[in-house]
């Protein structure tokens, strides 16, 4: 779906701790660069390929790729990603993630640790799904790291918020030029409507109300969330009254 000149938000179906979800990565372009963010599941590439070619964004105009952070549903096609471009592709991410993306570290929520806390919670059709999700180890060298407030220098400036939380180094993405939010796992859309993060895929749920706060500051006409897709209703009100509640629905 084409959200406003030069912004695309992908729509591809993944399998989720529950079953299939729907997860949007975004395609960002204009005449001389497109940044992705997020890469999806690991098999994703071709459906993101297909999108670029929607669009009308040539594979050689792809210049980086930007992580929001380290979870398998954002990087799953990110070695994929490097190698269609024989590694001449600027990888971006905050440095708390960064580690475990470069596969330094196990992913956080799919480690065989956090894995064995969470398949007695889910029903037997989808253990084994999930379990196989342990052995996936996407990673690629990170080569930029960024910090809060930063303004990358592609497509009209892309700034980046640090919003730790669902993860300590994950970032949500202000398009300046289109006054648009990516605002990746910090929030979900339901219905058009948004919400907090979810509980129980979050590390520190403090510091994600707090890092919503932030948010609110910026001018934004419509926001992409990785799990919901799009909210365009009263999004300051929408943000500040997420930002003032300390209970968030599941």
């Amino acid at each position: 779906m084409i959200v406003a000149p030069g912004v695309m938000m992908l729509e591809l179906e993944s399998e989720g701790f529950g079953g299939p979800v729907a997860i949007h990565p975004t395609l960002i372009w204009d005449e001389e660069d497109a940044i992705l963010i997020d890469t999806g599941m690991p098999g994703d590439w071709i459906r993101i390929q297909h999108a670029m070619q929607e669009a009308g964004v040539p594979l050689d105009r792809l210049h980086a790729v930007l992580l929001t952070h380290q979870d398998l549903d954002h990087i799953g096609s990110l070695p994929d990603v490097v190698s269609a471009k024989n590694g001449h592709l600027e990888v971006i991410a905050h440095h708390e993630d960064a580690p475990y993306i470069e596969g330094k570290y196990p992913l956080i929520k799919t480690s065989h640790e956090a894995m064995a806390k969470l398949l007695p919670l889910l029903p037997e059709e989808h253990r084994p799904k999930v379990l196989a999700m342990c052995d996936m180890h996407p990673s690629a060298n990170v080569t930029r790291l960024i910090t809060d407030n930063e303004v990358l220098p592609y497509c009209g400036g892309i700034r980046i918020i640090h919003t730790p939380g669902h993860t300590a180094g994950h970032v949500s993405i202000y398009l300046e030029r289109s006054r648009i939010l990516i605002a990746a796992d910090a929030m979900i859309s339901v219905d058009g409507m948004l919400q907090g993060p979810v509980p129980h895929a979050t590390l520190d749920m403090g510091s994600a109300i707090h890092s919503l706060s932030k948010l609110a500051k910026y001018a934004i006409d419509t926001v992409i969330c990785y799990h919901g897709g799009l909210s365009e209703q009263n999004i300051h009100h929408q943000i500040l009254q997420l930002s003032h509640s300390s209970i968030t629905k599941p």
